[in-house]
C-alpha cells in the first residue's frame, strides 16, 4: 500500500495535489510520502516483533537525509557501503551502534572513520580486508567488531546485475573457505568476531532462496560454535522485492514467519537490511511532457526527465508504471516515454499503452523511491532534480534542485592552458 491516490481526476500524495507541488517547485522532481515510508517500516518491524532483531535500512537505496531521519525516528539502523553513507546516517541521527558497514572495497580511511564512530560491526568480505581492518584498528587503538560475509552460492530469480550470492559474484567468502577466515579472525588481536553475514541479491520475489541461504548459515553457525566462537548476530541481508508491474513478492509477515520457522529456537539477534521494500513504492518521479512526435514506426512522448534522473530502465530494462498526474478523457495510445538525453537508452517506457499525453501534461513515473535519485548523475551536464517530501497536508523540499554553478563546483582550469606555446 502507498499514499499516492487519485482524488477525482487528480493524483495526490497523501493530502497534497501533485500538480500543486509541480507548480511551486518545477519539474522534474522526486516526491516521497512520509506516511508510506513510516507504514512500510512499521509493517516490516511488526513482522519480526517476536524475534530479537535489528532493522538496518539499506542507505544505498535512498540516502536522502529526510528519508533517513524518518527511519531513525522509528528506531531504524543503517546498512552502509561507504564512509559517505556513514556520514549521512550519523547526520540523520542513526545511532552508531545500529550501523553495519558492508561492501567489498572498504579503504583503511573508511575503516578508521567507522571505528572512531564506534559502529556496531563490519561485514568483512576477504582475508586481505580482515588484515587491513586489524591493522587500522591497532593504529587508532580500537577493536573492530565483525561478521564474515558468506557467499552461499544460492541462485535467486532476479536481474543478473543485482544477484550477489552466486559463487561467480565478487561478494563474500565461499562457505567452504569461511572456517579458515574465521580462524584467522579469531587469532587477530584487534578483531572481535560477533556474527555471520549474507546477502544474496535484490528484488527477490520468492522466499525459498532466503531459506536456502539461511540453512547454510545455520550449519556454519554450529561449526563456529564448536570452535568456541560466540556468535551474537546473524545478518540475513535485504533483498525482499516490491511490485513494479505484476510481481507478487511475499508480504513481510510471510517472510518473517518463514525465517522464524527456519531459525527455530535461538538466542541470536537477526540483522535485516531492507531497502527497496521500505522506500521503493514510497516515491515517484514527476516529469513534464515537452513534445510529442510520431514517425512511421513509433509515437514518442518526450519529457523533461532523463536517464540521468532515473537510470533503472536503461540499466536493467526495468518496468515503472506511467500514470497521468491529471486524468483526462484522452484515448490510450501505444508510445515510448523518453527523455532528452542523447542516448537511445534514454527511455522510461517502450511500446507501452499510455494516455495520449500532450505538451505541458504532467507524468508520474511510479515506484521510483529506491535507486532513483541515489543513482542519478549529471550526464549531459544536466542538474539533478529536486526532492520533495509530503506529510499530510504539508510538503517540503528535502533537497534543492542543482544549479548550473553546482555542475562546475570543484572544477579548475589550470593556468598552463592559457600559456603561449614554447
Amino acid at each position: 500500500m502507498n499514499h499516492f491516490i487519485y482524488k477525482k481526476d487528480d493524483l495526490y500524495c497523501e493530502d497534497v495535489s501533485v500538480a500543486s507541488i509541480a507548480d511551486q517547485v518545477g519539474t522534474p522532481f522526486y516526491l516521497y510520502s512520509y506516511a508510506t515510508i513510516n507504514r512500510h517500516f512499521s509493517v516490516f518491524e511488526d513482522a519480526f516483533k517476536d524475534l530479537a532483531h535489528l532493522t538496518c535500512f539499506s542507505v544505498k537505496s535512498n540516502p536522502n537525509l529526510a528519508v533517513l531521519r524518518v527511519l531513525a525516528s522509528q528506531g531504524g539502523g543503517a546498512d552502509i557501503v561507504s564512509a559517505g553513507e556513514l556520514f549521512r546516517a550519523l547526520k540523520a541521527g542513526i545511532p552508531p551502534d545500529k550501523i553495519v558497514f558492508s561492501g567489498v572495497g572498504k579503504t583503511s580511511d573508511e575503516m578508521g572513520r567507522a571505528l572512531e564512530s564506534d559502529i556496531l560491526m563490519f561485514n568483512v568480505e576477504s582475508d586481505q580486508e580482515l588484515r587491513v581492518l586489524d591493522k587500522t584498528a591497532q593504529d587508532i587503538g580500537r577493536k573492530a567488531r565483525i561478521a564474515i560475509r558468506i557467499n552461499p552460492d544460492v541462485a535467486p530469480k532476479t536481474h543478473p546485475y543485482i544477484v550477489t550470492g552466486l559463487g561467480e559474484n565478487k561478494f563474500g567468502i565461499p562457505v567452504h573457505d569461511s572456517l579458515a577466515t574465521y580462524t584467522l579472525a579469531k587469532a587477530l588481536k584487534n578483531i572481535r568476531v560477533k556474527g555471520i553475514s549474507c546477502h544474496i541479491g535484490s528484488q527477490l520475489t520468492e522466499i525459498d532462496p532466503f531459506l536456502d541461504a539461511l540453512n547454510k548459515l545455520k550449519a556454519l553457525l554450529r561449526e563456529l560454535q564448536g570452535m568456541g566462537l560466540d556468535i551474537d548476530f546473524l545478518n540475513i541481508g535485504g533483498g525482499l522485492g516490491i511490485t513494479y508491474d505484476d510481481e507478487r513478492p511475499p508480504h513481510p509477515g510471510e517472510y518473517a514467519r518463514a525465517l522464524k520457522e527456519t531459525m527455530g529456537d535461538s538466542n541470536i539477534t537477526l540483522i535485516l537490511e531492507p531497502g527497496r521494500v521500505i522506500i521503493g513504492n514510497a516515491g515517484i518521479l514527476v516529469t513534464k511532457v515537452l513534445y510529442t512526435k510520431s514517425t512511421t514506426h513509433k509515437r514518442f512522448v518526450i519529457v523533461d526527465a532523463g536517464m540521468n534522473d532515473l537510470i533503472r530502465p536503461a540499466l536493467y530494462d526495468s518496468f515503472h508504471a506511467v500514470q497521468p498526474v491529471r486524468v483526462t478523457d484522452s484515448q490510450m495510445v501505444e508510445a515510448d516515454l523518453v527523455g532528452p538525453v542523447c542516448e537511445t537508452a534514454d527511455f522510461f517506457a517502450m511500446n507501452r499503452k499510455m494516455p495520449s499525453f500532450k505538451p505541458g501534461d504532467l507524468v508520474a513515473i511510479m515506484s521510483a523511491g529506491a535507486y532513483g535519485f541515489s543513482m542519478a548523475s549529471n550526464y549531459n551536464s544536466r542538474p539533478r532534480p529536486t526532492e520533495v517530501m509530503v506529510r499530510g497536508k504539508r510538503f517540503s523540499i528535502v533537497r534543492a534542485r542543482e544549479t548550473y554553478d553546482d555542475l562546475i563546483s570543484g572544477e579548475i582550469i589550470p593556468e598552463f592552458i592559457g600559456e603561449d606555446k614554447d
